[in-house]
């Protein structure tokens, strides 16, 4: 059974920083892509940022340059460093992760909720 425990959500002031994990565990082989998402009251899950089991990473517009993803694959975990935080950034923010443990399945974190409010 694989799972993706997130951590590190919160309350934080406009312009103010957060920093997510998100750590697979179980039965795993390789990980291959991981990444975050965000869903919004009464709005659709977006794609925040992606990355690669390389290191490539992939960004939405509005976290380009205020927002980091990396992953440390010794420990299989995935983070999502957020700086210059705006209210717009309110969400519930879910870890998704690509796992081949015998077969590939895309999997989920609980999500982890942030809100960005004075």
């Amino acid at each position: 059974q694989v799972q993706l425990v997130e951590s590190g959500g919160g309350l934080v002031q406009p312009g103010g920083s957060l920093r997510l994990s998100c750590a697979a565990s179980g039965s795993i082989f390789s990980i291959y892509a991981m990444g975050w998402y965000r869903q919004a009251p009464g709005k659709q899950r977006e794609l925040v940022a992606a990355i690669t089991s390389g290191g490539s990473t992939n960004y939405a517009d509005d976290a380009k340059g205020r927002f980091t993803n990396s992953r440390d694959n010794a420990k299989n975990t995935v983070y999502l460093q957020m700086k210059s935080l705006k209210p717009e950034a309110t969400a519930v923010y879910y870890c998704k992760a690509t796992i081949y443990s015998g077969s590939e399945w895309e999997y989920w974190g609980q999500g982890t909720q942030i809100t960005v409010s004075s």
